[in-house]
C-alpha cells in the first residue's frame, strides 16, 4: 500500500504548489513503514504539460496528477492520497499527540516561518512544530528541510499508533477530518492500525529522492532553480528501496 502523503502551502490561490512531497508505504507481510520524500524542484516530465518543478503537477492537475507523475517518472503505483493544508497540520499534529513532540533545534530558526525557535531540546506543539518542519533558510535549504519532516512524521506515526491513541481511532478521525483531503477509507486507518500492533517495525525507513550523486543545481528559463535528475538510477532507488 502506498500512500501520496501532500503538504499544500495555500494563501488562497485556486492552484497552489505541492509544498511537501511524500510516500508513504506500508508492506503488510513485513510490517515495516518505509517513507520517501521527492524534493519539490526536481525536474520532471508532467503528463500533459511538459518537463518542469514536481511540485507543478499538483498545481496542474491535483492529487491525480501528482500521482500519475509519479508513475511515469518512478515507475511506481500510489493507491491512496492524503493532502493537508499546512493551516491543518498543527490541528492534526496536536489531535494525534496532544502532549506534543520531542525535537531538537540545530540553531535558531527564524526566517520564514513567522517565529523564532530557539536551539536546543525542547516539546513542539502545533504551530511551533509547524515552524520546525517548514524552515529552510540555511546551508542545507530544502534538504534539511526535508530531514525535519521525515522525522517528525516518523514520531507523529509512533504516537498515532499507541494503544490508547487507537482506542480513539474513530473519534480521532472525526476531529482530523476536516483538515484532511483524501481518498482512503477510515476503515483502512483502523485496520491498518491493528495490523501494526501485531508486529510494528518502530524504526521507520527514509529515503529521499533524488539520491545522493543523482542530480546537479541547474537553472531553466522561465521556470527558475531545478534539481536536474538521474531519473534511471532515481527510479532503480526508489524501486529497491520499496522492495
Amino acid at each position: 500500500m502506498n500512500v501520496l502523503l501532500l503538504g499544500i502551502d495555500s494563501r488562497g490561490e485556486e492552484h497552489s504548489r505541492a509544498d511537501t512531497i511524500m510516500i508513504a508505504h506500508y508492506d503488510k507481510d513485513s510490517n515495516q513503514p518505509k517513507i520517501v520524500s521527492l524534493m519539490r524542484d526536481s525536474y520532471v516530465d508532467i503528463p500533459g504539460h511538459g518537463k518542469n518543478k514536481l511540485n507543478s503537477a499538483y498545481a496542474f492537475g491535483g492529487p491525480e496528477l501528482m500521482r500519475k507523475t509519479i508513475k511515469e517518472n518512478f515507475g511506481v503505483d500510489v493507491n491512496y492520497y492524503a493532502v493537508v493544508d499546512f493551516k491543518g497540520f498543527s490541528k492534526v499534529a496536536d489531535t494525534i499527540a496532544p502532549e506534543g513532540i520531542t525535537v531538537t533545534v540545530p540553531h535558531e530558526m527564524s526566517s520564514g516561518i513567522g517565529m523564532t525557535l530557539k536551539p536546543g531540546k525542547q516539546t513542539l506543539h502545533g504551530d511551533k512544530l509547524l515552524g520546525y518542519v517548514r524552515f529552510r533558510h540555511d546551508s542545507q535549504s530544502d534538504f534539511g528541510r526535508v530531514k525535519r519532516q521525515q522525522e517528525v512524521i516518523g514520531k507523529l506515526m509512533d504516537e498515532a499508533l499507541q494503544v490508547k491513541t487507537l482506542a480513539k481511532a474513530p473519534k480521532l478521525w472525526g476531529v482530523i477530518d476536516p483538515y484532511v483531503d483524501t481518498n482512503i477509507p477510515p476503515k483502512t486507518f483502523i485496520v491498518i492500525g491493528k495490523d501494526f500492533l501485531v508486529g510494528y517495525q518502530p524504526d521507520l525507513k527514509s529515503l529521499r529522492l533524488p539520491v545522493e550523486g543523482s542530480y546537479s543545481n541547474e537553472r531553466v528559463s522561465g521556470i527558475g532553480a531545478v534539481l536536474s535528475i538521474d531519473l534511471e538510477e532515481n527510479k532503480q532507488a526508489l524501486q529497491s528501496f520499496l522492495n
